[in-house]
């Protein structure tokens, strides 16, 4: 004889939520998706009756009551090759943007461009997709059609850049790119330095074209003038720092100001390889402060700037966005520092604050 299967058992709903905690249902469902005007008692309460009965809400039905799938995007329209270059510097951001999504109860989706790809096709592919609550932009060109599409598509974003467009509809985390750079070439001209190189990033990146901004604008105010001789194109890659400094070396550089610690890397190199000293002949100085800073000799000059950081600030802001329907732009500018090394020849193990 085949014993009678017992029937499923029933899953936990809100009512049966708010009958064991002696609440509303209304209430219950404050309490889930931590929105406001529940007593602190009251939501001690109902959690402690929703960690006893194990009770995990059904993802359909919370997107169908509030209108969201608690999920945002990381976009980043960057080319894999260059972006993985660098172990560092996307990760961390990443780390920062993680934390508080996980806070919040949020997911992460990491959406990346290629080399072939056509940005309005990329642009309306990160729209259409209806998982996204909203997104954090990194590495965008300032004319990227992904912007205007993102406005018009009334899709909250945040830019961790400065914004080449629509600036003034646009949250976004950044440092100052401008006065970081001034602060590095002051810092070569005080060691006596006069040929001083640059090694941009890639200039269609707003941070790059700010760096070269605040680079010229300090020479000129040095009365030493900014040389086009002395600057090479670059694209925050480590050959572009090798083959840059290749160049300047030709050029009879003292010192070399590289847009980021990988291109700083790959300067390091070609100097070596070029049978030249660092700092005897040529001071370096780069920008971001990665792990790998210490890791070369001599330790490398770098402007530190806060990248978990960023990465936190621009996820805040967005479940802001989510959470609350903040609709004003908010704007913020994070602190950086000198940290001088051997690299530009001056006292090692020193911060000054940059900006």
């Amino acid at each position: 004889m085949v014993p009678k299967s017992s029937s499923p058992k029933r899953s936990m709903s809100l009512e049966d939520i708010a009958a064991r905690a002696g609440v509303s249902r209304s209430t219950v469902s404050r309490v889930i998706n931590n929105e406001t005007y529940v007593s602190e008692h009251t939501r001690r309460q109902v959690l402690a009756v929703i960690e006893q009965v194990g009770y995990a809400p059904n993802p359909a039905a919370r997107a169908l009551a509030t209108q969201r799938n608690n999920t945002i995007g990381l976009v980043i329209p960057q080319v894999p090759l260059v972006l993985f270059e660098d172990p560092y510097y996307f990760p961390t951001l990443l780390q920062g943007i993680s934390r508080i999504a996980n806070a919040h109860d949020f997911a992460l989706v990491l959406s990346l461009g290629d080399s072939d790809m056509d940005e309005a096709r990329f642009a309306r592919r990160i729209i259409a997709n209806r998982l996204l609550d909203g997104a954090i932009i990194a590495s965008a060109a300032p004319d990227t059609p992904l912007i205007p599409r993102l406005l018009e598509a009334d899709m909250p974003f945040v830019l961790v850049e400065r914004p080449g467009q629509e600036s003034d509809r646009i949250s976004f985390v950044t440092i100052d790119n401008v006065e970081a750079a001034s602060h590095v070439v002051r810092h070569l001209i005080a060691l006596g330095r006069r040929r001083i190189g640059l090694i941009t990033g890639h200039l269609a990146n707003t941070d790059a074209q700010d760096r070269l901004k605040g680079y010229r604008q300090t020479l000129d105010e040095a009365g030493i003038g900014a040389d086009n001789n002395l600057i090479a194109t670059g694209d925050f890659s480590y050959r572009s720092g090798y083959d840059g400094m290749r160049a300047l070396i030709e050029r009879r550089v003292d010192a070399v100001f590289a847009s980021n610690d990988i291109t700083a890397r790959g300067a390091l190199q070609a100097l070596h390889d070029a049978g030249r000293r660092v700092p005897d002949d040529v001071a370096v100085i780069g920008f971001d402060d990665l792990p790998t800073a210490t890791q070369v000799t001599p330790q490398l000059t770098t402007v530190r700037q806060p990248i978990e950081e960023k990465g936190a600030q621009a996820a805040s802001i967005l479940l802001d966005f989510i959470e609350h329907g903040c609709t004003t732009a908010c704007r913020v500018v994070l602190p950086t520092e000198l940290v001088v090394r051997a690299s530009c020849g001056a006292a090692s193990a020193q911060v000054r604050k940059a900006s």
